[in-house]
């Protein structure tokens, strides 16, 4: 696999989604969004995993979307709310209602500790490669080269720190949340000890 090998796809949606999310988010963040498509398109294609890329590509900008202030809600927590986000957006995309469920099922998704690739392949996709950019799970899906060339195409800009403060002021906030769940399981000391990062 080779980063030259993956594709972003070129729809309406796709392009109206990455306007979104760089309006939005910091840009450390929106490049940890564009590489957790990276990573879970490129899994997806080793693995031969049938996904659907407009999907997954949409559910990539959105799936922290609310850790911005202006999505951030007072009564759900980050990966909820960005799922509330994720089908407004696509509800003015035009996608049929069964289509925007599945959407926000693979936002809310990333945040489980594990999801059926049968029955979700985008929620599947969407964890694995967010738990690798973040937390540094899965290292070895892929080689030193692929990962060198996505960060060299889209660099980190000091995304642990970053998103180790949106998260703990979550879990200040919204003790019930994956986030505060997150920072109870030690999650700040793999954040900050990514090999991405070294």
């Amino acid at each position: 696999m080779t980063f030259d090998a993956i594709k972003m796809p070129d729809t309406p949606a796709c392009a109206t989604a990455l306007e979104v999310a760089t309006a939005y988010c910091s840009p450390a963040l929106l490049n940890h969004s564009i590489r957790a498509y990276v990573w879970a398109a490129a899994y997806g294609t080793e693995q031969g995993i049938d996904f659907d890329p407009e999907l997954l590509y949409v559910a990539a900008m959105f799936h922290d979307i609310a850790l911005m202030p202006e999505f951030d809600s007072h009564t759900v927590g980050f990966d909820n709310a960005s799922g509330h986000v994720a089908w407004v957006f696509a509800a003015g995309a035009g996608w049929p209602q069964a289509r925007r469920q599945r959407l926000v099922e693979a936002v809310v998704a990333h945040m489980l500790d594990e999801v059926d690739v049968t029955a979700d392949p985008e929620g599947f996709l969407l964890e694995r490669s967010t738990s690798l950019d973040i937390s540094g799970r899965y290292m070895d899906d892929f080689s030193d080269a692929f990962k060198a060339e996505v960060l060299e195409a889209y660099p980190r800009l000091g995304i642990a720190e970053e998103f180790l403060g949106c998260f703990r002021d979550q879990a200040e906030r919204k003790p019930e949340s994956s986030a505060a769940a997150a920072i109870r399981n030690d999650i700040a000391q793999r954040i900050l000890t990514n090999a991405l990062d070294a």
